[in-house]
């Protein structure tokens, strides 16, 4: 399976970015897993919430094609226990070849990128920065994947 996560913005801290990549190496295991970090020109990060929503829509929607999945994460999609996720990414491996997950920038998605996703999942109804949720979500990642493959990583 291929999965692809699109993200909004770059981290700016060494241990995000530190325990990131531990779970990117990780993941070669399992899964072909590609990374795309889309930024935004710096003299239109000071713009109003809703034009910045329609430029990180612009830029998601030139990297990704007709035919992707799309799986937005976002506050507003289904919860899952670490179990459920992986019986999620297992159920979807069946009828897809590939998964692509998308982290917003500070405002979230703009309406155009919730009409073309297939899919919303919440990681908490806390809400992180896009930096720190790219780490958490790398790790239950990893996770669901040693759940799949009844390795000895999640313990219940």
């Amino acid at each position: 399976m291929k999965i692809t996560l699109i993200q909004i913005g770059k981290t700016h801290f060494k241990f995000i970015e530190e325990g990131f990549n531990e779970y990117v190496k990780r993941l070669k295991h399992y899964c072909k897993f590609e990374i795309k970090l889309l930024e935004i020109p710096s003299r239109l990060k000071n713009s109003v919430p809703d034009k910045i929503k329609n430029i990180e829509a612009e830029l998601i929607l030139k990297n990704i094609s007709s035919n992707d999945f799309i799986i937005l994460l976002d506050e507003k999609g289904k919860e899952f226990s670490s179990i459920q996720f992986a019986k999620f990414l297992e159920k979807q491996s069946l009828h897809q070849a590939s998964l692509t997950f998308v982290i917003g920038g500070a405002y979230g998605f703009s309406d155009e990128i919730y009409k073309r996703a297939n899919d919303k999942i919440s990681l908490s109804a806390m809400t992180f920065s896009h930096q720190i949720i790219r780490l958490i979500f790398a790790e239950q990642l990893y996770r669901a994947f040693t759940i799949i493959k009844s390795e000895p990583y999640h313990h219940e």
